[in-house]
């Protein structure tokens, strides 16, 4: 099987659909009045939880994921049909993040969870809601609004609770073979665990947990060196870390030297990792040697509690198992994103403005705005009544008043996103 845990994809929701003009026009119904429908709202993207999915794979591929647009407004006040949602169905452990400032929103980690990513556009209004006793006859709707539109990174974090770490042909992956039902592939020589392999735990009291076997780290792997880097974020998700040594010293290795690099590349990395209890794992101790290394590492470190195995005959394990079960009884999750202050600060922060004005010399200016991009987006510019709707809108939003306090004069020219409008004053 493929494994992929990082995709990167447009997602497109939904546009609303568009207001209709329309008359009631029946025989023996004198002064009919507007009877144009609303447009529908246009299809979110939705990202949900399938608990039979293990990778990103059908994503790899996809370049945009798009949701259907609404229905336009129908005669006699008929509403369009809204535009279908379009479900994306992802592995349990996925996060999606916005490309733009790479913050996180999803985190999709319950069965069956689901997450808006790119929200729909509300329908326009038909020209039935905008009657009035000075207007009983209005001949304008509203255009449908456009639907989000995002670049989204999607990656897959799995959702273990212990995770084995260590150099290659440490001897990870053999333990997650002997404490569980995985079948990870084991060989002779490094960096034969190329994903990341998870298998349940039973510990033997009645407790359990999911240990992931990651591929082996080397120096330089928080740095992007090996294959530490591209699986160092499946860490993340963890509570309890089982640190493994090899004290057969292959290739004259120390284990010492081992236990510091490995510890470096974990503490350099973000969110955190050296904060996690650590469970470290004397393995190999078959080894004629290993005595005499085991007692060393020791002496360097005395304050660490070292459990010694021999993963391939199944010994010494059961400690460790106890050991992390009891550590993960007191251990909370950890959160999924670096928390770089400790404490809660309480400070005053003004609302955010809805537009900013721009002197652009010469007498022209610009205005600018997610709000007023929303609503430009509703109007129909070949529309005179509703190029005049849109002015009054502006004006009781308080441009007009926020742009005679910059310095605005009567015909100067206002630049709102592609469109050019001479200011003059208006009466409603």
């Amino acid at each position: 099987m493929q494994f992929i845990d990082q995709t990167k994809l447009l997602l497109k929701a939904g546009k609303g659909g568009d207001g209709i003009v329309a008359f009631r026009r029946e025989a023996h119904v004198p002064l009919g009045g507007p009877f144009g429908g609303d447009g529908g709202n246009g299809g979110s993207v939705i990202f949900e939880v399938d608990t039979h999915k293990s990778t990103l794979l059908d994503l790899r591929f996809l370049k945009m994921i798009a949701a259907q647009n609404g229905e336009n407004g129908k005669t006699k006040k008929m509403h369009g049909a809204d535009g279908e949602d379009k479900i994306v169905k992802v592995p349990l452990g996925t996060v999606v993040k916005n490309a733009a400032n790479n913050h996180i929103i999803a985190d999709l980690t319950h069965p069956f969870q689901q997450a808006v990513i790119a929200r729909g556009g509300k329908g326009g209004r038909g020209n039935f809601h905008f009657k009035t006793a000075r207007n009983p006859a209005p001949d304008y709707a509203e255009n449908g609004e456009s639907g989000e539109e995002l670049e989204a990174i999607v990656e897959l974090k799995l959702l273990a609770d212990v995770g084995l770490v260590g150099f290659p042909s440490v001897g990870k992956s053999t333990i997650l073979s002997v404490v569980s039902a995985a079948r990870p592939q084991i060989a002779d020589y490094p960096f034969t665990t190329l994903v990341p392999n998870l298998g349940v735990v039973n510990v033997g009291d009645g407790r359990s947990f999911v240990l992931a076997d990651m591929p082996g780290l080397i120096e330089g792997a928080s740095q992007g060196k090996g294959l530490g880097h591209e699986f160092l974020r499946h860490i993340e998700r963890t509570r309890v870390l089982i640190h493994v040594l090899d004290m057969s010293a292959p290739e004259g290795r120390n284990p010492i030297d081992d236990y510091e690099i490995i510890n470096q590349e974990l503490a350099s990395y973000k969110m955190g990792l050296m904060q996690r209890p650590m469970v470290v794992v004397a393995n190999k101790m078959d080894d004629e040697f290993a005595e005499i290394r085991l007692e060393e590492f020791k002496e360097k470190y005395p304050d660490v509690e070292v459990f010694p195995t021999t993963a391939l005959i199944a010994e010494g394990l059961q400690d460790v198992l106890y050991r992390v079960a009891d550590l993960l009884d007191v251990t909370a999750p950890f959160p999924l994103e670096e928390e770089e202050n400790i404490g809660v600060l309480y400070s005053f922060q003004p609302e955010p403005e809805r537009f900013t004005i721009r002197n652009l010399g010469n007498g022209n200016w610009s205005v600018e705005g997610d709000e007023i991009t929303r609503l430009m987006n509703r109007v129909d510019f070949e529309d005179e009544q509703q190029v005049m709707r849109f002015a009054i809108s502006l004006r009781r939003m308080g441009v007009d008043d926020a742009l005679r306090e910059k310095g605005v004069q009567e015909n100067d020219n206002v630049m709102i996103n592609d469109f050019v409008f001479q200011f003059t004053e208006i009466s409603e």
